[in-house]
């Protein structure tokens, strides 16, 4: 049986567990005070009709008037107590909500950064968004007044109980007979309601991630003139979503109604039979009135029940999904060696590399590569060839579970020996997807880069990239907001600015994944001037579709089935007319290399 979710949260919560303790104590100490005027209402209708026999009276004050006095004094501090410790509990439970709500935010999103690009294949954005921002708000909704209710439920049944039996035993039978029925449809109803949030907050989850899907894609979806369609396909979803929200509703809504008719009986019986009794005279008429206000204080919160459960039951499926997201175990896991990067001399060596994605067929079966310190080294083939699965594997954004799956090293060391920070800070990626942050361009080339760097070194390293001119005439230079993906600027600009973030970091390591497939031919033939200088002692892997961008490399490895199957420089391997010189051939349109 999974572990159940609140017993979860309190040991997720364990760091803040004073905090809590004192949240907790307040709700008991607000609800005591508040459950105390019934009490001091029994005892006013006891000096009125017992005068000097009252109860009060025994307590040293005869008197009928000091009676009434020492009860208006015993109002205004109940009163003043309750008040104050209402204010001490809603600033504690809010404080507690906060705190976790954030916490749990920060960790699930900390833990998500963790994760291996593999894992997030079969994840919607969307979906990790509705975690991330609806879930964590559902339980701090629940933290921010549930937890109170459900405390002060639960100190109201003790404690009004509890006077109950001590004042009046055969009326606290009568009274309390109701109550075993309101836990017991309580469970009931929590145990059927517990799926259906989970259905809830399953569709919250699926139409975030439609609407996350078609707003990501709109340029598409308007290109395709699909709009109609996509509407169509949110009108399913969100429909989905409020009948999983139906379904749940009508049952927690019929749960008052029937506990409003059992706890009828309970109060009926107190009125009737205690005042029987009292005219008999065998119960005070003080504790008469005492009880029956005591039976409206401890029955009639119980309506409120179904709607506590009810933010309760939203409040653990969302929890759930929150602490199963924290509680995902990165299978690339860090290494224990430092890889300081002033030592790094930069020697790559894939030995017998063998990968797959998922249970897909082999991508890289058994490849042999070596990139030599200082060195140009470029990767070309044909689609598929899994050239850019080279530079995932480099990264350990993937890793293969096989045993057999060979082995990359970094001057000598294994990678999956090294810290992975330590690792990625080595490498500098140019990639053909290029994603910008919502943000300047400066913050953009900046990004990744030694913190602090100021606008004099980005303005170098956007030199380098050819990106400096194009930026000088945007709106505000530097400071132009490229929009969420960089949607502001071209595909080439987009790419330019990235060699510009790449070239700032200053690894030394450089991969360029197709970095040139965006720019036309004059911006090309500049920015491979440029990455000439870039490049000049430092190890650079070069991975291209288009072999104009890798002529002038120190080697150029020919990918084909997984292996490496060519291997020289580019005047060798077009006089050797096999797989490199035939797509020369088609590129260039020269039918001798073909």
């Amino acid at each position: 049986m999974p572990d159940r979710p609140l017993p979860r949260l309190l040991r997720y919560a364990r760091p803040i567990r004073g905090r809590i303790a004192w949240a907790i104590a307040c709700s008991v100490i607000n609800k005591l005070l508040d459950l105390a005027p019934p009490f001091i209402i029994g005892a006013a209708i006891d000096v009125v009709v017992e005068r000097q026999d009252s109860l009060v009276a025994r307590w040293g004050f005869p008197d009928p008037a000091s009676q009434l006095m020492v009860l208006g004094i015993a109002t205004f501090l109940v009163w003043s107590g309750e008040s104050l410790f209402e204010w001490f509990l809603g600033v504690a439970w809010r404080g507690v909500a906060q705190d976790v709500q954030h916490q749990a935010r920060m960790d699930a999103f900390t833990n998500v950064e963790r994760l291996e690009l593999g894992w997030f294949e079969d994840r919607s954005t969307g979906r990790l968004m509705s975690v991330l921002s609806d879930d964590v708000n559902q339980l701090e909704r629940f933290l921010d007044g549930g937890a109170n209710d459900l405390i002060q439920l639960a100190v109201t049944g003790l404690a009004v109980s509890t006077a109950f039996f001590v004042i009046s035993p055969t009326i606290a039978f009568w009274a309390m007979l109701p109550v075993p029925a309101v836990i017991v449809g309580s469970l009931w109803f929590q145990r059927r309601l517990e799926p259906r949030y989970a259905e809830v907050r399953t569709r919250v989850g699926d139409l975030n991630a439609r609407l996350s899907n078609t707003l990501g894609g709109m340029a598409t979806v308007k290109s395709f003139t699909a709009e109609d369609e996509e509407r169509r396909g949110l009108e399913r979803e969100s429909l989905a979503y409020a009948e999983a929200n139906r379904r749940a509703i009508v049952l927690s809504s019929a749960f008052s109604p029937l506990i409003r008719i059992v706890i009828l009986v309970g109060f009926t019986v107190t009125l009737v039979y205690g005042g029987q009794l009292a005219l008999a005279g065998t119960l005070a008429v003080g504790a008469y009135g005492l009880l029956v206000f005591l039976t409206q204080r401890l029955l009639w919160p119980f309506t409120r029940i179904g709607a506590v459960l009810d933010l309760y039951q939203r409040a653990m499926a969302s929890t759930r999904r929150i602490l199963d997201l924290i509680d995902v175990t990165p299978n690339i896991v860090d290494g224990p060696r430092p890889l300081p990067r002033d030592s790094i001399r930069g020697e790559l060596r894939f030995e017998k590399i063998r990968f797959a994605y998922g249970n897909g067929p082999a991508i890289l079966d058994g490849l042999e590569l070596e990139c030599p310190a200082g060195r140009t080294t470029a990767i070309v083939g044909a689609t598929g060839a899994g050239k850019s699965t080279v530079v995932k594997l480099l990264l350990r954004l993937y890793e293969s579970a096989r045993s057999d799956a060979g082995r990359i090293a970094i001057d000598g060391v294994d990678i999956r020996e090294v810290r992975l920070a330590d690792l990625r800070r080595a490498v500098a990626l140019v990639s053909q997807d290029v994603y910008l942050f919502d943000g300047t361009v400066r913050e953009n080339i900046a990004y990744g880069g030694d913190e602090g760097a100021g606008l004099d070194r980005v303005i170098e390293a956007a030199r380098l990239a050819e990106a400096h001119a194009f930026i000088e005439g945007l709106p505000q230079g530097y400071d132009t907001v490229v929009g969420e993906r960089g949607q502001k600027l071209s595909g080439g600009q987009r790419q330019r600015i990235a060699m510009a973030r790449a070239i700032l970091k200053d690894a030394p390591i450089l991969v360029l994944d197709e970095a040139t497939s965006a720019v036309d031919n004059e911006t090309e033939a500049a920015m491979q001037r440029s990455l000439a200088k870039v490049c000049r002692d430092r190890t650079t892997i070069v991975i291209a579709h288009r072999l104009s961008t890798v002529r002038h490399a120190d080697s150029i490895h020919v990918l084909d089935g997984g292996r490496v199957v060519e291997r020289g420089t580019h005047e060798e391997l077009v006089a050797h007319r096999g797989l490199y010189a035939r797509l020369w051939g088609v590129q260039t349109g020269d039918p001798r290399s073909t």
